[in-house]
């Protein structure tokens, strides 16, 4: 499945769509992803803040690791564009926050995160057992 990091692709076959692993808030929502993927939403009161920078930094060295467990990455950095993501979470500052594919929060921080981390919590999920075990 092709995925872009911001302009670069991460290996694709042809005939599949593009998957861009990392999404804005203002083009998405939570439903979108219902079952389908584990949202973890990097929120920031704006895009220049140093946390929301490390954080984006960590996430962009290991996407592979993200993209074996289904994840999409949700950005927002806008506070008074109230996004549908922004209104459910509730964020205060910077926060990242980890969704299993029900759509329940799996945890919130209120610091930056290496993608082991996230992954760690991602694999304790019972869901994400099964997914390995039928692998």
């Amino acid at each position: 499945m092709p995925v872009f990091l911001g302009s670069v692709a991460v290996s694709a076959s042809e005939t599949e769509q593009p998957f861009s692993l990392i999404q804005n808030a203002d083009e998405t929502t939570l439903d979108d992803w219902m079952w389908l993927k584990r949202p973890v939403i990097v929120f920031a009161d704006n895009a220049n803040d140093p946390r929301f920078i490390e954080q984006m930094r960590l996430i962009e060295a290991r996407p592979d690791a993200l993209l074996e467990r289904d994840v999409v990455v949700i950005t927002d950095t806008d506070p008074d564009a109230k996004s549908s993501v922004r209104q459910k979470l509730r964020p205060r500052g910077f926060m990242l926050a980890v969704l299993a594919k029900d759509g329940s929060v799996v945890i919130r921080k209120p610091a930056p995160w290496d993608v082991r981390e996230i992954t760690r919590s991602i694999d304790k999920l019972p869901l994400r057992r099964q997914e390995i075990r039928e692998r």
